[in-house]
């Protein structure tokens, strides 16, 4: 049984709630009650309810569930139904510690031991709220005795209506294949083309790069919100047929990264911890009123 020991802050109208246990997840982000990110279920059981919850130590999908690092070859189990390519690493499915909290501050810890990703590392968040929104530092150090890849991401899902729009900047979108794999690398025009338009039920699950860094959504009872990820130059939007939520994610590198060759991880934003070695990504969600 999960222990569903909830960590709350508050700062002016902001409240945001955690739910460690539940793959270190934020289980509520709100503004006068109404929902900055998606409503969960309270209590939160399954992480895939959350509002919000870390990728950690790579992003979104390895194919098949195999790659290759340096003469090793890795093969992970897949951990999602009916998706035979293993996503989002470790984090999201395991328990978080709570090891700092105050008002408007808190720290979730996770370490993970080498087993199907043979490496071990201990990832981090830290969670700071103030009255114009909130910035959430997630970070991974390699402590094993060989280096490691890594990669990170954040993964907040919002609301979403016919009045609903996303504006942000990015220049190449990866189409996708039946299984969410990346086929081909095209310009971010016409279907794919993010300035300003509707995100609600767009039937959209796909990787974007040379992101600008700052996604405006608007059309929102909250207000305007703007998620922003400083440095990071990768974007991943998921927006279902059926509509109501969308996933709007900044990630450190492209899906399937690392099935690609270890010479072309740069470009594509793969990086490699050396032992002692750490990274960050930071996601800021601002909230504007109406």
């Amino acid at each position: 049984m999960n222990d569903q020991t909830k960590v709350v802050m508050t700062a002016g109208a902001l409240r945001l709630q955690l739910t460690p246990s539940i793959g270190g997840a934020i289980s509520a982000f709100e503004r006068d009650g109404l929902p900055v990110l998606r409503p969960c279920p309270d209590p939160l059981d399954n992480v895939l309810d959350a509002a919000c919850f870390p990728l950690v130590p790579f992003a979104n999908r390895i194919r098949g569930g195999r790659f290759t690092f340096r003469g090793r070859e890795v093969r992970l189990t897949p951990n999602m139904a009916g998706d035979p390519s293993p996503l989002h690493g470790q984090g999201w499915m395991n328990p978080w510690s709570a090891v700092t909290e105050s008002s408007a501050s808190a720290t979730l810890d996770y370490r993970h031991e080498p087993g199907e990703w043979p490496w071990r590392y201990a990832a981090r968040q830290e969670f700071a709220l103030d009255e114009n929104g909130l910035t959430v530092t997630l970070s991974c150090e390699n402590l094993s005795e060989e280096p490691m890849p890594c990669g990170l991401g954040m993964h907040p899902y919002f609301e979403c209506g016919s009045e609903t729009r996303i504006d942000t900047k990015v220049a190449c979108a990866w189409t996708v294949d039946e299984h969410v794999l990346p086929v081909a690398k095209v310009p971010a025009t016409g279907r794919y083309d993010l300035h300003d338009r509707a995100v609600c039920g767009q039937g959209l699950d796909n990787g974007f790069s040379d992101w600008g860094g700052v996604a405006t959504i608007t059309g929102e009872p909250v207000g305007t919100i703007a998620m922003s990820s400083p440095g990071e130059h990768f974007f991943q939007l998921y927006s279902p047929p059926a509509g109501g939520i969308f996933v709007a994610e900044p990630v450190s590198h492209a899906n399937c990264a690392l099935n690609a060759p270890e010479e072309q991880w740069p470009e594509l934003g793969m990086r490699v911890l050396d032992c002692g070695e750490e990274m960050r990504l930071r996601m800021r969600i601002e909230v504007r009123q109406p």
